[in-house]
């Protein structure tokens, strides 16, 4: 019995369609987005580096001249023939307002993004949404004049309460007077990254695995449920950004701290009154009326900033990492 031959097979073989589909992925247009891209990263590797080496250089010129302890001392007149200055008082100021900060802001921003995105119906959660980025946009300069011509005066009655029930403790003392003061600083930054750990944690928990929200649903889970055992879990490296980013802002904010804050080079017991200072607030007053020597020491401090900066956000990448179990592509 006679076979019949094969039909020809249309197209060329599986080889030359492979080689053609690795010449299609490598087409001119390809090449030069990989090309731009990769110029992008190392422009920004490279934009770092030199401002590393230009704050370490400069720094570096005014700690050799400085007759005091730069890391412990109280003190700082760069100015003065010897310079005597210190950060001591500068990092705890920034440490601790920041610290304010966080503590106020991100429980209330992740309520919040829960609200908008799980709890409010379209009609509400939509409006706020918007009102929520639009204190994002809010000039640092406007929230410093409200803090100082709005904020302080009406801060006074909290800090009576605060000394009159935890005055014990040494911390929440009030001698009366403005509310100038370290706590002041933090309540203020805290409403100012409030709008950005809002507005991350909301597009992270909005991305939640929906299949896994209705099943437990569906199996008879409440609503506060449902977001302790699925949302929460698979947004906790969103937050973890979110709040690094409002720590960001709240390290190297300048003009509110600077116009709310009474300084001095003095570090008190009590966050409740006025004395401290950040190391943004100090260079942005003193970097006018510094000569060379007190622009270099000014400089070296914003080098610890820089590293303290850099810290922050490796250590908030270790921990993202360590929770990759929770991230979008694992979901």
């Amino acid at each position: 019995m006679a076979t019949e031959n094969p039909p020809a097979t249309a197209g060329p073989p599986a080889s030359a369609a492979s080689a053609a589909s690795a010449k299609g992925a490598t087409r001119k247009g390809d090449r030069i987005f990989l090309g731009l891209s990769r110029g992008s990263g190392i422009t920004l590797l490279v934009i770092m580096a030199a401002i590393a080496v230009f704050l370490t250089w400069r720094a570096a010129l005014a700690i050799n001249a400085d007759e005091a302890n730069f890391l412990t001392s109280f003190e700082w007149d760069a100015n003065a023939n010897p310079p005597r200055f210190g950060i001591a008082v500068l990092a705890f100021g920034t440490v601790v307002s920041s610290v304010i900060a966080m503590v106020v802001a991100v429980p209330i921003a992740v309520g919040i993004a829960l609200f908008i995105s799980h709890y409010a119906p379209r009609k509400l959660a939509t409006p706020l949404g918007y009102v929520i980025d639009l204190l994002a946009a809010v000039p640092s300069i406007v929230y410093g004049l409200w803090g100082a011509l709005f904020l302080v005066p009406h801060l006074t009655g909290l800090y009576t309460w605060l000394d009159e029930y935890f005055g014990w403790t040494g911390i929440f003392t009030y001698e009366g007077g403005a509310a100038r003061s370290l706590f002041t600083v933090g309540i203020l930054l805290a409403i100012m990254i409030l709008p950005i750990v809002t507005n991350v944690s909301r597009e992270v928990f909005r991305q939640s695995p929906k299949m896994q929200e209705e099943a437990a649903l569906a199996l008879g889970a409440t609503r506060w449920e449902v977001i302790r055992m699925s949302v929460l879990p698979f947004g906790r490296s969103g937050v973890i950004s979110a709040s690094m980013l409002g720590l960001g802002r709240a390290l190297g904010e300048t003009m509110a701290v600077a116009t709310v804050l009474s300084p001095s080079f003095l570090i008190k017991a009590s966050l409740l009154q006025p004395g401290g200072g950040t190391f943004a607030q100090n260079i942005a007053a003193g970097f006018k009326e510094a000569g060379s020597m007190g622009r270099d020491a000014l400089i070296a401090s914003g080098l610890v900033l820089f590293v303290i900066t850099l810290l922050v956000n490796g250590a908030a990448r270790l921990i993202i990492a360590r929770r990759k179990e929770y991230s979008g592509a694992n979901a």
